[in-house]
């Protein structure tokens, strides 16, 4: 349990904060990847003082979607690296990747495999996410990110908007990322883990998202909050006024944030939340008022 014997540091006027935006793996979720159960009533606690949360993951919608099933209502998911935006059931922004991207990308991989590289591909539309590679190991990778996941005999044969293609490499991802570095001409080929690759369009990251949630809320960098650890999330730092680096984050998220919060496996997320709302963190499901912030109306 995260305790608040050291206090973070906090933006100098937190009851300006009306959106708070958290990346999952290696920042919300704990060492264990799970969501931490501290997480519920202070997600109750924002709703009531018009405090929107979004957790933003290279995760499919309904990946994220299923994990928040619990609160979701009037929640915002920045899925698939941001290409994908849905504020309380409603699309806010998409950005699909067009076809003759998809089939090069798709033969490219197709090759890398083909020359003896352990890869695999998850072709991510709006309605699903489908893998050709059948085998236990590659599906068990796919799994816990991808709710909908379909089984297909080819990746490109299903009618469905295409927002990312992500490629899992057993050995090391950026040994992928290079061999498809070509891509890179009109399009992101973006590390996102020690074995995940995502390919994506060019203007597509989790700071565009944001600007465009921004937008639609009416609100800007000095209202929202973000945290993150890993290189995918820069541009998200970038678009907010107060940005937070998971104590585990990696040198250059570290280097760009403003602010630093424990480590996801002290649940630093938990922490720094419960010290903006000025409430200390849950126990028993409980949350304990410790001052008072003004609340203010809903979003529009």
């Amino acid at each position: 349990m995260p305790t608040l014997d050291k206090m973070p540091d906090l933006p100098p006027d937190p009851s300006d904060v009306r959106l708070v935006v958290a990346d999952m793996d290696g920042t919300l979720l704990d060492a264990e990847g799970r969501i931490p159960d501290g997480l519920w009533p202070l997600l109750t606690r924002m709703r009531e003082r018009g405090i929107a949360f979004a957790p933003a993951s290279g995760r499919q919608y309904a990946t994220l979607r299923h994990q928040f099933d619990r609160a979701r209502d009037g929640m915002v998911f920045i899925a698939e690296n941001g290409s994908f935006v849905v504020r309380d059931g409603v699309e806010v922004s998409a950005m699909p990747l067009d076809r003759p991207f998809v089939e090069e990308a798709i033969t490219r991989v197709r090759t890398l495999a083909g020359s003896g590289r352990d890869v695999g591909v998850v072709l991510c539309g709006k309605r699903s996410a489908y893998i050709e590679r059948r085998d236990p190991p590659f599906v068990a990778q796919a799994e816990p990110y991808y709710a909908e996941l379909a089984v297909v005999d080819d990746v490109l044969v299903p009618d469905d908007e295409v927002l990312k293609i992500a490629v899992f490499d057993f050995v090391d991802s950026a040994v992928t990322a290079q061999a498809l570095a070509p891509l890179r001409a009109g399009h992101q080929v973006v590390v996102s883990g020690h074995h995940w690759v995502d390919l994506m369009g060019r203007s597509v990251n989790k700071g565009t998202a944001i600007r465009r949630l921004q937008r639609t809320m009416g609100i800007g960098p000095a209202n929202t909050v973000a945290f993150g650890d890993y290189l995918n999330d820069l541009e998200m730092l970038g678009a907010v006024e107060h940005s937070y680096a998971m104590a585990n984050a990696h040198p250059q998220v570290r280097a760009a944030a403003r602010y630093t919060a424990p480590s996801n496996a002290e649940q630093g997320v938990i922490t720094v939340l419960s010290a903006l709302l000025a409430v200390e963190p849950a126990v028993g499901g409980a949350v304990r008022t410790t001052s008072t912030l003004g609340s203010r109306p809903s979003d529009r």
